[in-house]
């Protein structure tokens, strides 16, 4: 079909057809429009950074005097916020299906389908094969999804999280791990007052997180954030956080300097900038040995435990006990084997489970605790390596194993995405927002840099503003990409969709002239009438795609003419317009 677009109310410049896909992609940010085109990642961020939603968190009473925090109290005020009014969602019926036919073929100028097959879920990347140590498909529900048939792993703006409110079984808003990054890397910038440079966001196949370089590192991960001392806590929390960074390639690194991609040759990024999120990152995810991180690591490895015991003074006399009773007692309370509430945890023990003599072919953890005080363990140390495994080879015969594993725990090195190749740097301009602006201010300067800053030019898209956006790119995406109103109403005649959608509270989920998909209109049940009346032209095209359709935009309404019907909808979205959808030639 062929979309021709009059709008006088728009001021953005008309975009060449070549650049319709990778924009109309910034209208639905699914998960592999955003690992074919890199540049809509930050392009979210700064959509959300702009929106009224996000700048009103900042009269919430929770945030009253933030700035009088120091930065690390203000990321776990913001971080408690973002727990108690969001959950994390992956129904991957809520936006629909594709096929892998129809997406492969509109990449291909792009990706070829090995690439993307090595990359992405939905074409049958499973991870690592130690990833989850369970069938990844399974887990995120793919395996449903065994033929041609794939679903929409769809980005939510902050507005489309919120309204998740509005669904049935939904008490929060929500939204899946990119939603939930993009969310917290502008937040951490327009509430918490964290600079840009200092916020970088990563990607992997079947993941997204953000690096904050603050202190020691801050990785947000979904709703919740982990500092270095949590990452080396050894909880299955933490292993479950760590999966992605453990296990996978990193396919983006996103930063406002620009980005670097594994597939493309091409980096956008600042170099310096990057050398020093490599080495930020490296450092966090690096630490020496000492005895509470052999602790820890032996939370998280359960099976060495059989290894080690404790030992303790009871009246005099020495008491030992299998470490793995200790570590089952940590669940009932707050003590933990690992630091100073240790002897704590050992007298909440019943005295009938230790033993008076000392037990044979085990570690006494405690006498470690000598050992590492005289001595720092560097694991990057061969001789520090060397110390370790003749300690422990005093009692236990896998110490061997033990230090390589203990090893793997204290040092992770990442797959970044120049990993193994090399890459052509040519860094642009810096989007060069600060947290002193308003909100105005940040906008009128990326609207200044649109011209010269495709992810500047992007953000306009991703929010959605009619005002400031060529429409066809929204259009194109609302008739090809929202395939849950199509199905949803398959059965129904015209007349009982007009008059449901129509039924509808008139309220829009998104301010001023920013309009909603048909399928959030759908989800969500509500919309502006302008939004409805594309729902409508989104319905009526897929039924009757030989005839002409036309949708009028008036101060107050939107109307909907076609050879099927005539509609109008009260519209307070301020546009003026028309929009003419033909059949294609042939």
């Amino acid at each position: 079909m062929n979309i021709h677009v009059d709008a006088p109310s728009s001021a953005a410049r008309t975009l060449p057809d070549s650049a319709l896909e990778k924009y109309s992609s910034a209208i639905t940010l699914s998960d592999m429009e955003i690992f074919v085109f890199p540049e809509l990642l930050y392009s979210l961020v700064l959509a959300n950074a702009l929106s009224p939603r996000l700048w009103a968190w900042r009269e919430d009473d929770w945030f009253k005097d933030i700035h009088a925090l120091k930065p690390y109290r203000r990321v776990l005020r913001l971080k408690q916020f973002i727990i108690d009014h969001y959950e994390f969602n992956l129904d991957l019926d809520t936006w629909g299906l594709t096929t892998k036919q129809k997406e492969i073929q509109r990449f291909r100028p792009w990706m070829d389908e090995a690439t993307i097959s090595r990359s992405n879920a939905l074409f049958g990347y499973e991870g690592d094969k130690y990833y989850f140590d369970l069938d990844i498909r399974r887990h995120f529900g793919l395996d449903k999804y065994n033929t041609d048939d794939i679903p929409y792993w769809k980005t939510e703006t902050l507005e489309a999280m919120d309204a998740f409110r509005l669904r049935p079984g939904y008490r929060l808003g929500a939204g899946e791990c990119v939603s939930l990054s993009t969310l917290y890397a502008a937040a951490l910038f327009v509430v918490c007052g964290i600079p840009l440079d200092a916020i970088y966001l990563m990607a992997t196949p079947l993941h997204s997180q953000n690096y904050v370089m603050l202190n020691d590192g801050i990785i947000t991960n979904n709703r919740r954030i982990m500092t270095k001392n949590m990452w080396f806590n050894g909880t299955e929390q933490t292993v479950k956080a760590q999966r992605a960074l453990r296990h996978e390639q990193v396919t983006i690194v996103s930063h406002h300097t620009g980005h670097i991609h594994c597939v493309y040759p091409d980096a956008t990024i600042e170099p310096r900038a990057y050398d020093a999120f490599k080495s930020h990152l490296s450092a966090y995810l690096t630490t020496p040995v000492d005895l509470e991180i052999l602790a820890n690591f032996l939370r998280q490895h359960s099976d060495l435990q059989t290894c080690f015991q404790f030992c303790r003074d009871c009246h005099g006399r020495s008491q030992w006990i299998e470490a793995e009773k200790v570590y089952a007692y940590e669940h009932t309370g707050p003590y933990k084997a690992s630091d100073k509430t240790r002897d704590k945890l050992l007298d909440e023990i019943d005295m009938d489970l230790f033993y008076t003599e000392k037990l044979p072919g085990r570690i006494c953890i405690n006498v470690l605790d000598e050992f590492f005080r005289e001595n720092k363990i560097d694991i990057a140390k061969p001789a520090d390596v060397d110390k370790l495994k003749a300690a422990l080879n005093t009692e236990c015969t896998g110490a061997c194993s033990v230090v390589e594993r203990l090893i793997a725990f204290a040092r992770l090195h990442p797959r970044f995405p120049d990993h193994g190749v090399t890459k052509h740097y040519s860094a642009g301009p810096a989007i060069p927002l600060t947290p002193d602006m308003s909100r105005r201010d940040m906008m009128d300067t990326l609207n200044d840099l649109r011209d010269r800053h495709p992810v500047a030019d992007l953000a306009f898209y991703a929010q959605r503003d009619f005002h400031a956006t060529d429409w066809r790119p929204f259009l194109i995406a609302a008739l090809q990409r929202n395939p849950v109103c199509l199905a949803g109403s398959r059965d129904w005649s015209l007349d009982h969709v007009v008059a449901t959608v129509s039924s509808w509270t008139g309220d829009s989920i998104y301010d001023e002239g920013r309009m909603a998909q048909p399928d959030e209109v759908w989800n969500y049940r509500r919309g502006d009438g302008a939004e409805k009346a594309i729902l409508l032209l989104t319905i009526l095209t897929a039924r009757f795609p030989d005839l002409e359709c036309r949708l009028i935009f008036r101060p107050g309404e939107a109307v909907l003419e076609h050879h099927e019907l005539h509609a109008a909808f009260p519209s307070a979205k301020n546009m003026v317009g028309t929009v003419t959808v033909t059949p294609d030639a042939g």
